[in-house]
């Protein structure tokens, strides 16, 4: 099984990023073979977060950790392709990995963001 983390940085003692959709890096890691694999993540503008699960997606990740959450869109598409969302974890992407091994993670059932949340001006922004 192959979990990808939105990370902040390139290798596992990066923090994980608490933005999905504009998270510098994802963290591709198989906890069958102790693999890794790192994306730069080139979503930009609208639509980020879907774009970003695309990627998780063609991955083969069939659950995705994140320091935040996902908005409404990303989590759909997350969804329609089978992908579990843990939202909100604090730490380093090596903290992840082991709390996701020992079974200490949750999976996020809904949206823990609003629509737009990343878009400067866009409904429901910070800005």
């Amino acid at each position: 099984m192959k979990i990808g983390i939105a990370s902040n940085g390139p290798d596992v003692n990066s923090e994980v990023s608490d933005r999905f959709g504009r998270a510098a890096y994802f963290i591709f890691y198989d906890l069958e073979s102790g693999d890794m694999d790192v994306a730069d993540n080139t979503s930009a503008g609208g639509g980020a977060g879907i774009r970003a699960g695309n990627l998780i997606a063609s991955k083969g990740a069939e659950y995705v950790i994140t320091g935040g959450g996902v908005g409404p869109n990303a989590h759909e598409a997350l969804s329609a392709a089978g992908i579990k969302v843990i939202g909100n974890f604090k730490g380093t992407v090596a903290d992840a990995i082991e709390k996701f091994k020992k079974g200490e993670m949750t999976v996020t059932q809904n949206p823990l963001v609003s629509e737009g949340r990343g878009m400067a001006g866009g409904k429901g922004s910070r800005w």
